[in-house]
């Protein structure tokens, strides 16, 4: 592994990888780029962030079409990532391979599951990178490390030559210090015309229910936030709605997962609480699905709350897996409906700053619980989301707050 006190801890190994091609002129040249350790890159082994996954998988034969084509973009890459052990996690403590160092704020965690990815291009180690985001691994490290990060639409990049986390949720997104290049490396990914241009959008809407999860105060950021819409496009597009209350209105299926005990509910908006249920449902079913067996069989050395949550998804059953189903479907209807076709939403990616480095699982619980609710509206959704860093907050306390757009 690569030395920490160069890196920030953010690489789990260092390798070249030269465009596939003559890099002159092509979009991504003379850009660096570091790869997640959850993607095959050829002749390299992918470690999913655990060494007892490492020791009985071999090198990969090939590598995952989306490296391959920011390679043939003329990228560079420079190596691979820490992440998060199985993907399991949205902290970024990994206790084999230890916690890259959040570039903006040491004392606290860099996000997961793709810690490394963040790290390395928050702290300029590269121009930017990919990731992978099933439960928000790509939007919460992005917010943590006070950098760009983006969620495509469920489907719209490549996930083959990927470590299968969840199918029904899983994305490849990436990381980027400077806007710019966030969009010249979306351009590549997303396979986009040279002369596609930039929408209007058609309406701008504030979630006033998410935005009062915050630990910021709400006026604090709209004000901003509004003030710069209105200067762009004109005040005539901004809209605010109570989400939870639509969310409930518009999605039946709901109804199976609000008011059954869910303590998350107590701490947050029951709608969109019982959302993150039904994502984390799925995704345990999924994962089983996936890497049941391999658990069962090797039982790995796995990290403290990682253990438990791998091993709660082995056993998970398929009963109610069908209504998981429908509430992605009527989420996705429901948004459509609420957005169109040029709609954004605007809510905070996460509830406040990045928590500190061993804090208090209870506390955690909270935030975590919190931080879900609003995560799991793109996931279910399969619609995008940009993550951005908006500012700091009472001056020594590093804060980040990231509005959050949703579209097709």
């Amino acid at each position: 592994m690569a030395s920490r006190d160069s890196d920030y801890g953010a690489f789990m190994e260092k390798f070249v990888l030269q465009p596939s091609s003559s890099a002159h002129q092509l979009p991504l040249s003379g850009l660096t780029f570091a790869i997640k350790d959850i993607f095959d890159v050829d002749g390299h082994v992918t470690g999913f962030g655990n060494p007892d996954w490492a020791r009985t998988h071999s090198a990969a034969t090939s590598t995952a079409p989306a490296v391959l084509a920011v390679l043939s973009g003329g990228a560079t890459s420079i190596g691979k990532t820490i992440m998060d052990e199985m993907a399991y996690s949205i902290n970024g403590e990994n206790k084999h391979y230890g916690t890259p160092t959040n570039p903006w704020a040491p004392d606290r965690v860099p996000g997961g599951s793709s810690s490394g990815s963040a790290v390395a291009v928050g702290a300029k180690l590269v121009d930017f990178s990919l990731g992978t985001d099933t439960g928000g691994s790509v939007r919460v490290p992005a917010s943590y490390c006070g950098i760009f990060g983006f969620r495509p639409s469920h489907g719209a990049v490549s996930t083959a030559g990927v470590i299968p986390m969840a199918q029904s949720f899983d994305t490849v997104g990436w990381f980027a210090w400077d806007p710019k290049i966030l969009n010249r490396v979306g351009r590549v990914l997303l396979q986009l015309p040279d002369d596609a241009s930039l929408v209007r959008p058609s309406q701008v809407i504030f979630a006033e229910d998410c935005l009062q999860l915050s630990s910021i105060p709400s006026d604090r950021i709209t004000q901003g936030l509004v003030k710069s819409v209105e200067k762009l496009f004109g005040g005539q597009i901004v809209e605010n709605v109570i989400l939870g209350d639509y969310v409930k209105d518009k999605v039946p299926s709901l109804q199976h997962f609000i008011g059954e005990g869910n303590r998350e509910q107590e701490y947050s908006i029951p709608s969109l609480a019982a959302l993150s249920s039904a994502r984390g449902l799925l995704l345990r079913y999924e994962f089983k699905n996936n890497h049941g067996d391999w658990v069962t069989t090797v039982k790995p050395d796995l990290g403290p709350g990682i253990s438990e949550h791998v091993w709660e998804a082995v056993r998970t059953s398929a009963e109610n897996i069908d209504v998981c189903q429908s509430v992605k479907t009527e989420l996705r209807a429901a948004l459509s409906a609420l957005l169109g076709d040029y709609g954004i939403l605007v809510i905070p990616t996460v509830p406040g700053p990045p928590p500190k480095l061993q804090m208090d699982p209870s506390a955690l619980e909270v935030f975590h619980a919190q931080a879900f609710s609003l995560l799991s509206i793109a996931v279910v959704s399969g619609f995008c989301q940009v993550s951005f860093f908006f500012g700091f907050y009472n001056k020594i306390l590093l804060i980040y707050f990231f509005p959050l757009r949703i579209m097709f």
